[in-house]
């Protein structure tokens, strides 16, 4: 259903005295529709002659209000029309206003929202600047235009700096598994006396490990959780962009904010190097304190 049709059967079914969509239509004898509040108050106020006739208020052909009838038909389409323009999806409800039902072809600048001639002239708009939605639509265009450029200077930064997270992985990575072998290769020399220095050891590396992941993937989860809002957004300017002026300033307040002030956020220091390197005793040094102090046992025990 194309808008000219739409507007067209608006128009079939609007009431010619209060200019709004038809509510309990009722028919004169000329044929006539009017709400059935707007119609009774006619009659009360045209009433002429001992007949109790009163005019109609678009062709004046006289009737009896006594013979006002509803018209189903006209109901039915109303109610369809109502529906419609308030079901969210449809074209309609980009085209008129929810409110009015009135076309929308203003922009107010404060509320960042389309509106129709009877929205401006409300209170809640009063004193609003309010243009036609064409006089608007290439400033936002421009400013859109403007912010893409910033986004994807941004979503390039963010590709960077997934690259320079996903390195730093792979190092700390590969700082870690040659010390874990280099410690275990120590203590198999001293399995002995020092196994429970070597797990006491390797825990410490392991929480150290645990810890540094924990950073890195804390900010890896950070950086995609914004890469995904900053795609989101990028992709409504671009379909606001590509698309038809309604669909380029429909509730623009929203994502003129969220593009205006969205920045990377960029994660805190993340670790390059173990904060404590493992030393191992010098056995031979303390095999020759061993002897020394065996050697001198044996020459008191002697």
């Amino acid at each position: 259903m194309t808008s000219t049709v739409l507007v067209d059967i608006r128009d079939e079914v609007t009431c010619p005295i209060c200019l709004e969509l038809l509510t309990e239509p009722l028919s004169i004898d000329c044929g006539h529709s009017f709400c059935q509040v707007c119609i009774i108050g006619n009659s009360n106020n045209s009433v002429f002659g001992q007949g109790g006739r009163s005019s109609c208020p678009v062709c004046r052909t006289s009737y009896q209000p006594g013979n006002l009838r509803p018209n189903r038909h006209l109901a039915a389409i109303v109610k369809r029309l109502r529906e419609v323009a308030l079901c969210p999806g449809k074209q309609l409800e980009v085209i008129f206003c929810a409110l009015h039902g009135e076309k929308l072809q203003l922009f107010c600048k404060e509320d960042g929202k389309l509106i129709c001639w009877l929205c401006e002239r409300s209170q809640e708009h009063r004193g609003h600047h309010t243009f036609l939605m064409e006089e608007v639509a290439q400033e936002y265009q421009d400013m859109f235009q403007e912010s893409l450029k910033k986004l994807r200077r941004e979503q390039q930064e963010a590709e960077k700096l997934k690259a320079l997270i996903q390195e730093k992985r792979e190092s700390w990575k590969s700082q870690v598994e040659p010390e874990k072998r280099r410690i275990q290769t120590e203590f198999k020399q001293l399995r002995s006396i020092l196994d429970r220095e070597e797990q006491r050891e390797l825990k410490k590396l392991e929480v150290e490990e645990r810890k540094g992941l924990s950073i890195i993937e804390k900010a890896e989860g950070d950086l995609i959780h914004q890469s995904q809002s900053l795609k989101d957004l990028i992709s409504d300017l671009e379909h606001r962009c590509q698309g038809s002026t309604v669909e380029l300033l429909q509730d623009v307040g929203d994502v003129t904010k969220r593009s205006e002030f969205w920045t990377l956020r960029k994660p805190q220091a993340l670790p390059t190097k173990l904060k404590s390197l493992f030393r191992a005793p010098d056995l031979r040094k303390m095999l020759k304190v061993f002897r020394e102090l065996t050697d001198v046992q044996s020459y008191w025990g002697e």
